[in-house]
């Protein structure tokens, strides 16, 4: 797949969305997380660090892109990766 380069005249907005299935072992494209049902969020961040985020309203985008969606320390539910 072709990806625009960020430029003022192509400024940088997501392409596409997928659900997420949290995987202790999968990571995926460095995506930003929507958070469909509240819960604790634990991600691995595009630089590698492993973080979990408590209390997550639902509808909540986390503030980080992430490549990995932890099983083990996530509660949230109907999450989408958008990227």
């Amino acid at each position: 797949m072709t990806r625009t380069v960020p430029s003022a005249a192509y400024p940088s907005f997501p392409e596409d969305a997928s659900a997420v299935s949290p995987s202790d072992t999968d990571t995926f494209e460095p995506s930003v997380i929507y958070v469909g049902t509240a819960g604790n969020v634990k991600v691995t961040t595009c630089q590698g660090t492993d973080v979990t985020f408590t209390a997550v309203p639902a509808g909540t985008r986390l503030p980080v892109r992430v490549k990995r969606v932890w099983q083990n320390g996530t509660s949230a539910l109907n999450m989408v990766r958008i990227f």
